[in-house]
């Protein structure tokens, strides 16, 4: 599975992005896709994951209310809307895909990942 991260970029704080994730190759293993974030000096963080059907969806505390996961059906892609965007979300943010596991947060636990997409939130 091949995953291509795009949508970055830079934004004032309470402004919105829409980051994309495409998937290509095997995705039939791409049962669970996510977004991870990394920023200065910090860990992996993660922010959202979906499940193949797009009717499960989950995400990190720092992101609820904020950040929407979505998966078109019969598309191998994956956005995040983020809005109300903050200072704090700055970082690159990765597309990772799984194909197996009960709603996964760890890094450790996705098989596949894109090469991320900076984002840089101004105060």
């Amino acid at each position: 599975v091949q995953l291509q991260a795009s949508g970055g970029g830079l934004v004032q704080a309470g402004g919105s992005l829409r980051l994309s994730c495409a998937a290509s190759g095997r995705t039939e293993r791409a049962y669970i896709m996510s977004w991870f974030r990394q920023g200065p000096g910090k860990e992996r963080e993660f922010v959202a994951g979906i499940v193949r059907t797009g009717v499960r969806k989950y995400y990190g505390d720092s992101v609820k209310g904020r950040f929407t996961i979505s998966r078109v059906n019969g598309e191998n892609t994956v956005y995040l809307q983020m809005n109300s965007l903050e200072p704090e979300d700055t970082g690159v943010f990765f597309c990772a895909a799984a194909y197996r596991g009960v709603l996964p947060t760890q890094a450790w636990q996705f098989d596949y990942w894109g090469q991320g997409t900076q984002v840089t939130v101004s105060s």
